[in-house]
């Protein structure tokens, strides 16, 4: 059943978190008792359960179970592809607790659909939902390559490593047919340009041809994201991205091909995946990984509500234990964006998690050195209607 209101001005964003995400979906947890018939169910190999309107729309929509069983009759959701024309490709930024200044999003919404997502909210400037519109309905930016060229030919540019797979992943299952993640590393090998990448696909093997050249100039370095070695709990909450098996066999290919690999644990849940730790930090270094990161979960806007929704369908018993390990790091709060403490938090458990992963990584022998990618090959691409002048 669709439930709407209306009455909200653009101007005043709806609030779409309520106080208590649980009662969203049916449950009891006050009293620990619970009603899975009466929950959202979740859509066949989908992240998210619900599509709840974006915080800019004027009227709000959201499917709940009225208890005719509408719900159970729902067919599995296709993804939808729109072409996108952008105008530029290069985004900067300008945050000082990040390690680069520009990045490319050959795509807009993931279809890995991972329940955690930073990037959900992301779809509201859109019209669309951070929820399953997110993960079915994407965006490819047809063109990416020209655009780039062009912007790395501007007289004024100034070469820096481009971060790759920051905010949606460049190798998720579109990338297959639209191949826009290649044409950009074409571009990028041929002008000597500098790249870092972050996947949780194992498609970045198809590139590794470009991706071995470019490392033996110094140009590339690759990262894998691994959440879990629970091929379960991955499926459930990252049901269209590679399994973690497949993602350490990249790590490992990428790795013997001479391509620098970084192991990412990220996101770390409390009680959720953050026992795992120092497994998939062992077990990514026997691959080849030689440096390693983390990053504690974030659920900034609509994400705090559409991972809510999935730890009540998938882990109802430890909902409040997670949201109160959460609220701890972030200063009582769901998230807190400030920036040197939105990757780690704050706090005794924020504290115990990073003295955690920099023991693993010491004793394992991580981070030893940090790789550095070389700008000074770079060859500026000539421009359209310019002629290379030999005399």
């Amino acid at each position: 059943m669709l439930r709407e209101s209306s009455g909200k001005s653009r101007s005043a964003p709806l609030r779409l978190r309520p106080q208590n995400p649980a009662a969203l979906v049916g449950s009891h947890l006050g009293t620990g008792q619970d009603e899975p018939e009466k929950r959202l169910r979740p859509r066949n190999g989908r992240g998210a359960a619900s599509n709840a309107s974006g915080r800019f729309e004027p009227q709000q929509r959201q499917v709940f179970d009225d208890g005719w069983g509408a719900l159970e009759a729902l067919e599995p959701l296709r993804t939808e592809i729109t072409v996108e024309r952008a105008k530029s490709i290069i985004t900067r930024n300008e945050s000082p607790d990040i390690s680069f200044d520009r990045s490319i999003n050959p795509y807009r919404g993931c279809e890995h659909g991972c329940v955690y997502c930073f990037a959900r909210p992301t779809h509201a400037y859109m019209g669309l939902s951070p929820g399953l519109d997110f993960e079915t309905r994407l965006f490819v930016k047809d063109g990416a390559a020209e655009l780039l060229e062009r912007e790395i030919s501007a007289p004024n540019y100034v070469p820096k490593t481009i971060a790759i797979g920051t905010n949606t992943d460049p190798y998720q299952p579109i990338e297959r047919q639209h191949r826009i993640m290649r044409q950009v590393l074409e571009v990028l090998s041929k002008a000597n340009h500098p790249v870092g990448i972050v996947t949780k696909s194992a498609l970045v093997t198809r590139d590794i041809d470009l991706l071995s050249s470019m490392a033996e100039r110094g140009l590339v370095k690759v990262a894998l994201s691994v959440t879990t070695l629970d091929r379960k709990l991955a499926r459930t909450m990252e049901p269209r991205a590679a399994t973690p098996e497949r993602r350490l066999e990249a790590l490992q290919l990428l790795s013997e091909a001479g391509v620098p690999t970084c192991v990412m644990v990220a996101p770390i849940i409390p009680a959720v995946n953050d026992a795992e730790i120092e497994t998939i930090l062992t077990r990514a270094h026997a691959m080849g990984a030689r440096e390693a990161g983390y990053v504690m979960l974030r659920l900034p806007l609509e994400v705090e509500e559409i991972f809510g929704e999935w730890m009540v369908q998938h882990f109802p018993d430890r909902y409040r234990h997670v949201m109160t390990l959460v609220r701890s790091m972030r200063g009582g709060k769901a998230y807190d964006p400030a920036w040197g403490k939105r990757m780690t938090g704050t706090g005794p458990y924020s504290w115990m998690i990073g003295r955690r992963f920099e023991v693993a990584t010491q004793r394992i022998g991580y981070n030893k050195t940090r790789l550095k990618l070389r700008t000074d090959l770079f060859r500026k691409p000539a421009r359209k209607g310019e002629q290379l002048n030999l005399f």
